[in-house]
């Protein structure tokens, strides 16, 4: 008998966040945590690029003419700001109710974003390419992690970047991330995260390297109660980013 193929796909997972895809775009709402995300990463984000690209982040389109994808968009609160700075954006989610979202804000906002309700395994199998591919907070919520990162980084052109955002399968972690946010604070609808789907660093840099990526950065990122924002941190015991590149 055949064998069926791989997937990524963990359907509880994608049917999580389709139930809570209207609330993509309400800042205060169950993706608040996120909005609040948004500003760090992206400066991140943009700043690394601008160095690997010889861009000025400084400038108002300093992604002009790089093709960027977004792995697991949700309602595309990355892809939106990538498509004003000049990037040429694929956002593409396992959840076809998260991208009608994204759709209909994108065109409410007048923004030309290419949308797909794909997996990366499905586009890695078509042959896309990217300048840039970004994986945030979504290699906690597949079902096969070395597939969907092999996938990934398979899509990465030589001298291009992956991004990879997540949370450390740590007891600080679980204390903070999961107990703190979920239980206490009720940032995330309980059940969000689950700890046995956290993924610690050396689980993510085995299936790049085995790609053919070069780690080249690691951050943690922290959450100041003081100033209501996130910030970049050396501790990488809970919430982290990692930065690859595939040689020239």
């Amino acid at each position: 008998m055949p064998t069926a193929a791989a997937s990524t796909i963990d359907q509880a997972e994608v049917d999580r966040f389709s139930a809570m895809a209207s609330e993509w775009w309400d800042p205060n709402g169950k993706f608040r945590p996120l909005h609040k995300f948004n500003p760090v990463r992206l400066t991140y984000i943009r700043d690394k690029i601008a160095a690997q690209f010889d861009r000025d982040p400084k400038a108002p389109q300093p992604l002009k003419g790089l093709r960027i994808l977004d792995i697991g968009c949700g309602g595309g609160l990355l892809c939106e700001p990538m498509a004003r700075m000049g990037a040429e954006i694929v956002g593409a989610d396992a959840s076809q109710t998260n991208i009608e979202v994204a759709k209909i804000h994108a065109a409410e906002s007048g923004l030309a974003i290419d949308y797909r309700a794909e997996t990366a395994e499905k586009l890695a199998a078509d042959g896309e390419m990217f300048d840039v591919v970004l994986n945030m907070e979504v290699v906690e919520h597949v079902a096969d992690v070395d597939l969907f990162l092999a996938s990934s980084a398979g899509m990465v052109k030589p001298g291009g970047l992956m991004f990879i955002a997540t949370i450390n399968r740590t007891l600080k972690a679980l204390a903070l991330a999961i107990v703190g946010a979920e239980y206490v604070l009720r940032w995330l609808p309980r059940g969000t995260h689950q700890f046995d789907k956290l993924v610690r660093p050396g689980e993510i840099e085995g299936p790049l390297e085995s790609s053919g990526l070069t780690i080249i950065d690691r951050t943690g990122v922290f959450y100041n109660p003081l100033s209501d924002s996130w910030n970049l941190s050396r501790d990488m015991d809970v919430n982290y980013m990692m930065l690859a590149a595939r040689p020239r």
